[in-house]
């Protein structure tokens, strides 16, 4: 996945003149490469205007601060990544997603994810925006899919839509942050398979 994919170009500036939005993808590759390289502390404007070869003017037109900058950026995270298929089989479309989550996981948005981790306790703002961000966006898309199975009937009488839904990523988010083992698409259908669909019949 590149950075660029997870752009949305109608996004409106926070302020000044009108903004050239062929431009966003580049700043926010850029962002991403620098989140990863050298952590949000060291993080700056000037920085991020060398990186994404542009101009400071193009950057500020967008975002006042560095805390405005990263939080726009982590709100966007995932957004086409996350958007639900619609296969009309749970376990085909859970393949889709889990396989789209492990391609953010080993791509430059995990790595920027993994750079902000430390700070995120400690800035409430980056707190929110992961919260709204990428983990309400993959929240609210596997409950999508897990609630579309419940109406075709796909489902247990007893299965908790919502708890199946935080479950889906759980074990592989767990093993991408805590245990440092591989996460790969191997990974996620064995979840599928030993996890997920015994879940789904009950």
């Amino acid at each position: 996945m590149s950075a660029a994919q997870i752009i949305d170009p109608t996004r409106s500036s926070r302020g000044g003149r009108p903004r050239d939005p062929s431009r966003d993808g580049v700043i926010r590759a850029a962002i991403l490469r620098l989140l990863a390289d050298v952590g949000y502390g060291a993080l700056t404007m000037d920085a991020v205007a060398a990186e994404a070869g542009v101009g400071k003017a193009t950057i500020y037109r967008r975002w006042r601060t560095k805390q405005d900058l990263v939080v726009d950026t982590i709100a966007e995270l995932n957004r086409v990544d996350a958007m639900p298929p619609d296969t009309g089989s749970l376990e085909d479309d859970l393949r889709v997603m889990l396989r789209s989550l492990v391609g953010v996981i080993r791509g430059p948005v995990g790595a920027a994810t993994l750079s902000l981790l430390s700070t995120v306790p400690h800035q409430p703002a980056l707190a929110e925006a992961f919260r709204a961000g990428p983990v309400g966006v993959w929240r609210d898309a596997f409950g999508e899919v897990w609630a579309r199975a419940g109406a075709r009937g796909e489902l247990h009488p007893g299965v908790d839509v919502a708890l199946a839904a935080e479950t889906t990523s759980a074990l592989i988010v767990q093993r991408w942050l805590l245990t440092g083992d591989p996460v790969d698409d191997a990974y996620a259908d064995v979840v599928l398979e030993k996890v997920l669909l015994p879940l789904m019949r009950g």
